[in-house]
């Protein structure tokens, strides 16, 4: 794996930093799937994935050098396993905005939001925020100017190469298309958020 550059986070971790979000998917799923057993927690994020060590179990350097090893190997698939699906109501604020943006129909954005096969790159913003990937996805939207102070839960938004859905209010700068009914994070449920990094996503249009 390319790019790779790996630096202690405090004494129990370890910062892995990589050159594109590709990489980041491969290496959160190689690592959680041959797990050493010393690791406690993996966390991705847009281009680093941090590595949470228990050194009771093996010293911090060796599981740098196994990480090292597996970042070699061949990229593992994820067993494949059922979307999350998610109902969305497409009447979002920035619906009609984005579409004339991207140069196609309300219509034709919706049937491309809905095709798409998503899966959780990363978590962070707010608990229970998971930024969403796909290959289907062939747009790039931008932020809005000037980020609203107030997203409702269950906004669903477009924002670079990025969906998402607002687990909670919230201010944000991301292009709003819909709104959904699902409960993205709650703090009483196991696990607390509904999307975890590795799981697969389709929207469906609410009827």
């Amino acid at each position: 794996m390319s790019g790779l550059r790996i630096r202690p986070s405090g004494d129990r971790a370890l910062l892995v930093d990589l050159d594109t979000l590709d990489a980041v998917v491969d290496l959160h799923a190689v690592v959680d799937a041959t797990r050493h057993p010393a690791i406690v927690d993996v966390v991705p994020a847009a281009r680093t994935v941090l590595v949470v060590i228990d050194p009771t179990v093996a010293p911090v350097s060796n599981v740098r050098t196994w990480l090292e090893t597996v970042a070699a190997a061949p990229a593992v698939r994820r067993p494949a396993t059922a979307p999350v699906t998610i109902d969305v109501t497409y009447d979002g604020a920035d619906l009609g905005a984005t579409s004339e943006l991207l140069g196609v129909s309300v219509a034709q954005l919706v049937e491309r939001h809905t095709a798409a096969d998503w899966s959780v790159a990363f978590s962070g913003f707010v608990p229970g925020f998971a930024y969403l990937v796909s290959d289907d996805w062939p747009f790039e939207v931008p932020r809005l100017d000037a980020p609203r102070t107030r997203v409702p839960a269950g906004a669903v938004g477009l924002a670079g190469e990025f969906g998402g859905v607002y687990p909670r209010e919230s201010p944000g700068g991301w292009r709003l298309i819909g709104q959904t009914h699902a409960v993205l994070w709650a703090t009483d449920a196991q696990p607390p958020a509904l999307l975890a990094p590795g799981a697969r996503v389709r929207f469906r249009r609410a009827t």
